[in-house]
């Protein structure tokens, strides 16, 4: 999202907008070598509907919307499930929400997520610390920025968790998620990304993904593909 730096939460609607004082935010390269451009292409039309993880639960069969609604986001895109795959249309933002009982705490939920088209996150998880929602974003700020939103009132481009990924358009990312007493903890493919102790901390979420709880997807003006959506009790 290209937006001018004073914009900030004062947009209406916009889960990824910047802010006047962002914080400034590491680089980092996935450990994962990078991908050619066919290699990108085949990857995603390939199914590659893996076997339920030992002990965890299939939130997504590869097949169906069961379990979960289209959520209602203004000037959302469609929703649909192709050859295994959840793929969120680009519009404003789109989301699908879990109609499910989750855990609240003292869990990890995992998703292979793509960024199909478009320039901003692909993969918007809001999930729930206790009796508090908190929203894990992936690419969003123009593609790159990771962090969580939010933490002390401070979205995902201006707190302790925020960095920068460079995205490949085309290439399938796993994201895994614990959430734990006092810590937050993710992943992007094998690399910790967050590592965030939670005590005392207010936590939050933008009101823009309200829709979302308390189990959500979203991807801001881009389309998003999905799969291998589990989550496992710890």
């Amino acid at each position: 999202m290209r937006l001018p730096v004073c914009c900030g939460l004062l947009v209406v609607g916009i889960l990824s907008g910047c802010v006047s004082k962002q914080a400034p935010v590491a680089t980092r390269t996935p450990s994962v070598p990078s991908t050619a451009t066919n290699t990108n292409q085949a990857a995603a039309k390939t199914t590659a509907q893996q076997p339920v993880p030992a002990g965890a639960i299939q939130l997504f069969d590869g097949k169906t919307l069961d379990g979960w609604r289209i959520s209602d986001f203004a000037g959302k895109g469609p929703v649909r499930v192709e050859d295994g795959k959840l793929i969120l249309e680009m519009g404003t933002m789109t989301g699908v929400t879990y109609t499910n009982a989750v855990p609240t705490m003292n869990y990890e939920i995992s998703v292979e997520a793509m960024r199909v088209d478009g320039s901003d996150f692909f993969c918007g998880l809001t999930f729930p610390v206790g009796k508090d929602p908190c929203s894990l974003i992936v690419g969003g700020w123009g593609g790159g920025v990771v962090g969580l939103s939010s933490l002390d009132g401070q979205d995902a481009s201006s707190n302790e968790t925020t960095q920068y990924i460079n995205f490949e358009k085309g290439r399938w990312y796993k994201v895994r998620l614990r959430v734990m007493p006092n810590k937050i903890q993710a992943w992007i493919d094998e690399d910790k990304v967050i590592d965030v102790d939670t005590t005392d901390r207010q936590i939050s979420i933008r009101l823009e993904v309200e829709e979302s709880r308390p189990l959500g997807f979203s991807s801001w003006s881009t389309t998003a593909a999905l799969r291998n959506i589990y989550l496992r009790k710890l």
